[in-house]
């Protein structure tokens, strides 16, 4: 290939003139790209609240006579195919497939998907359970009369005009909404890297809101909020996010909301009840929850698996055991009626309602992100204030464009008139001049100092229109011409007069379009479904090898349980069934499996690998189950450790959670129980350098972390054992040639080593290579007669 090619795409390729490297070409055109989609396809406007496909369909549509002639509708145009409206818009506007156009305009007829539809839409266009819209040869559409308030002003000059794709006609840049719809209707959709999701909002609401901004500039965020408490959805439901929480996405442009269904409890015969729900929250259809509901009471085994988990086990049993059945009664009458029965009158009905709440998408996150395509053209992320404050800016330059426009329109008309005026009185001269002049109109300019406009249309009048009759009309006509010309200059030359015009048209289409909320805000806490789970004692019963399981009761003979061959006893945890199982990875994660949920002590249990989700690499070091209060001394080979209580170690998830801190190489040691009584730590290296110090020296911190220092070591004798204790203290380990050896100290013995938190402690008095440390328990006092 020729090196000076313009298709030479090598990296020494030069860079002038049209040679381009392809890595230089391919970024230039995926840019272009990226910016097509973010402004062209995915992104909303925040001036008239639409994309591309929704403005081109609007507008082809008030085109094609598609419009209601007022706000009632009550003299609308016929509905027409929406294959004529979907034909229309490709050939004209949207150069993009049909299918693309047709979803687009199926979406703005649902009362369901827009809080305000503006499409009125005949036929099957979908239901709100997920079901699709009938072929477009079969449904039939026009607009809505809301639409008149984004198309009403579009031939007034209020906006700009830009060549359609071809560039056979015009399209509008954006069109005059007189509201902001970006808010009323809200917007989702997704670009490239980037997203939005807009949420519905009521239109008195936003209107007030549009109109103290207009009027105080400087409106305080407080009193902004309280005008725009939060979203208004189209199928209602109920918005339990604390006010903050609102705010918060609002400042920020970025949030998540919780939304809960809306319910009534309807009394029965001999005292038995059931649940009605009545509204969802968006994105949740009826459908979706009669699946859940399956899924929850008939669960399917988990690829991978051979058997039920005890999760969904333990669900199955809790949902039965309230839930006797569930039936979709939605109709015309009734947009949502899913009706719940209890398993018998005597089931709490709280209970039942948290159970669907916590376990179904009666509740759910509803994600707020305002991103949008701002009035400078770019695509920004805005908070609430931002977007009504573009809006409000879109919308008085559109009034006085429109007012400009409008004006010169008034005075033409008064320039023609003063023509007219001129021809009649006099009539006679004007007469001859047209009878006898070779060129009447130049000879009409000369004689009466006519203008071009004027003389032409005195050579257009009508005879009639020369009676006296219409003498007096002009003079009426000039006289109300020439008082609009005035308000209209007024609105024009004082902002104080523009601002009282926008407000008093946006209060009157809020009195035409508004309506009352459908979204209840009411803060509540999320809903989280209880296991009722009877307290009982139980041994749990760990192996060697990670198999775990519970026997009922306590004081059970460990040489009494059997375990598959090559295995055998970890240890036993004498707890109780509300309690929880932890389990230590050698990474400093740890993972908690309730006590209720291991399986009976009849087999050899199960691995603990199938009630948690260790991480790649992560094996299991330690375990340890007991009640949520017990106090604990967490350490590791790193010399560091921490206090604290089980309950803080207990997750939410199966994949556990972070919570000892460690470097690499660094292992963490068996958690120590403090048990009543125990006041000081004891912490020993391997070659028998012991120190003891008070309790009371080391931290508690429930979020863990990688705690205080626990002894002050050297590289070649390392820390290995840490224990806690009252008074006498045993060390065990071994002797010389490996035999096993211990020794207890007592008090005297254990004061020759007490220090400060992090010294090196002194030796022992005793050869030992030091294995572990154990508290001794003090003597119990005899028993007296008597």
């Amino acid at each position: 290939m020729d090196p000076q090619s313009p298709l030479d795409f090598s990296p020494s390729a030069p860079q002038g003139g049209d040679q381009l490297t392809l890595a230089h070409y391919a970024e230039r055109a995926y840019l272009e790209y990226a910016l097509s989609v973010v402004k062209g396809r995915a992104l909303p406007d925040v001036c008239d609240g639409q994309k591309p496909v929704q403005r081109r369909i609007l507008y082809a549509m008030q085109r094609m006579g598609l419009g209601f002639t007022n706000s009632t509708g009550a003299a609308g145009a016929k509905p027409v195919k929406s294959a004529r409206v979907v034909g229309d818009v490709l050939g004209r506007y949207h150069p993009h497939g049909d299918t693309a156009a047709y979803d687009a305009l199926v979406r703005m007829a649902q009362d369901f998907s827009q809080r305000y539809p503006l499409v009125d839409g005949h036929g099957n266009f979908g239901s709100r359970d997920g079901d699709g819209a009938a072929a477009m040869r079969y449904t039939e559409a026009r607009l809505a009369p809301i639409a008149r308030l984004l198309l009403d002003e579009i031939d007034e000059g209020t906006v700009e005009f830009v060549p359609n794709y071809d560039g056979s006609t015009e399209e509008p840049r954006q069109l005059p909404a007189r509201l902001p719809f970006v808010l009323l209707n809200g917007a989702s959709g997704i670009a490239v890297g980037l997203a939005t999701e807009i949420p519905s909002h009521n239109l008195r609401e936003v209107a007030a809101a549009a109109v103290a901004l207009i009027r105080d500039e400087q409106l305080s965020d407080e009193a902004l909020y309280q005008l725009v408490p939060g979203p208004d959805y189209p199928g209602g439901g109920q918005l339990i996010s604390s006010a903050e929480d609102i705010r918060d996405a609002y400042r920020t442009g970025r949030g998540s909301l919780k939304v809960r269904a809306r319910w009534k409890i309807e009394e029965l015969a001999r005292g038995q009840w059931q649940l009605v729900v009545t509204e969802l929250p968006p994105g949740t259809s009826a459908q979706k929850v009669l699946e859940e509901i399956e899924e929850l009471t008939n669960p399917k085994v988990k690829t991978g698996k051979k058997a039920l988990t005890a999760d969904q086990t333990q669900l199955k049993a809790a949902v039965l055991a309230v839930l006797d059945g569930v039936r979709d009664e939605s109709s015309k009458d009734a947009a949502v009626r899913l009706v719940f029965e209890p398993k018998s009158r005597t089931v709490s009905q709280s209970e039942l309602i948290t159970s669907l709440l916590a376990h179904t998408s009666l509740e759910s996150s509803a994600p707020v992100n305002l991103t949008m395509v701002g009035a400078d053209g770019r695509p920004t992320q805005k908070s609430l204030r931002q977007m009504l404050t573009e809006w409000v800016g879109f919308r008085l330059e559109t009034v006085q464009r429109r007012t400009r426009h409008r004006l010169g329109k008034v005075l033409e008309r008064i320039h023609i008139l003063e023509g007219r005026q001129l021809v009649l009185l006099n009539i006679d001269e004007v007469i001859r001049i047209i009878r006898e002049a070779e060129e009447p109109k130049a000879a009409l300019i000369e004689r009466f100092r006519l203008s071009d406009r004027q003389a032409e249309d005195i050579l257009e009048i009508r005879l009639r229109q020369l009676a006296r009759l219409e003498a007096i009309k002009i003079e009426q006509e000039l006289a109300q011409l020439r008082s609009e010309q005035e308000k209209l200059q007024d609105i024009l030359d004082h902002p104080a007069s523009l601002k009282r015009v926008t407000i008093r048209e946006i209060e009157a289409d809020t009195k035409a379009h508004g309506d009352e909320r459908r979204t209840l805000i009411q803060a509540e806490k999320k809903a989280v479904a209880e296991v009722k789970v009877v307290d009982e004692p139980v041994t749990v019963v760990v192996s060697a090898k990670g198999w775990v399981r519970a026997r009922t009761g306590h004081g059970h003979d460990p040489a009494g349980f059997a375990f598959k061959a090559g295995d055998g006893l970890y240890g036993t945890f004498e707890c109780r069934t509300v309690d929880a199982l932890i389990v230590f990875g050698s990474n400093g994660r740890v993972y908690s499996v309730p006590v209720s949920g291991l399986p009976g002590a009849r087999g050899d249990g199960v691995p603990i690998t199938t009630l948690v989700d260790l991480e790649a690499g992560t094996r299991v070091v330690h375990y340890l189950a007991g009640a949520a209060e017990q106090l604990l001394l967490l350490a590791h080979s790193g010399a560091t450790g921490l206090l604290a209580k089980l309950g803080d170690l207990v997750a939410r998830n199966k994949g556990g959670k972070a919570f000892l801190s460690l470097e690499a190489g660094e292992l963490p040691f068996a958690p120590v129980r403090i048990e009543p009584g125990h006041s000081q730590v004891a912490c020993a290296t391997a070659l028998g350098r012991l120190l003891v110090y008070g309790l009371d020296e080391l931290k508690q911190q429930p979020n863990g972390g990688r705690g205080l220092m626990l002894m002050d070591v050297e590289a070649d004798d390392p820390l290995v054992a840490v224990t806690s204790f009252a008074q006498n203290l045993r060390v065990l380990g071994s002797g010389r040639g490996g035999k096993a050896k211990d020794e207890e100290l007592r008090p005297n013995a254990v004061a020759q080593h007490t220090g400060k938190r992090g010294r090196k402690g002194k030796p022992l008095n005793f050869s030992i290579k030091v294995q572990a440390l154990q508290a001794v328990a003090p003597p119990q006092p005899a028993a007296t007669a008597g």
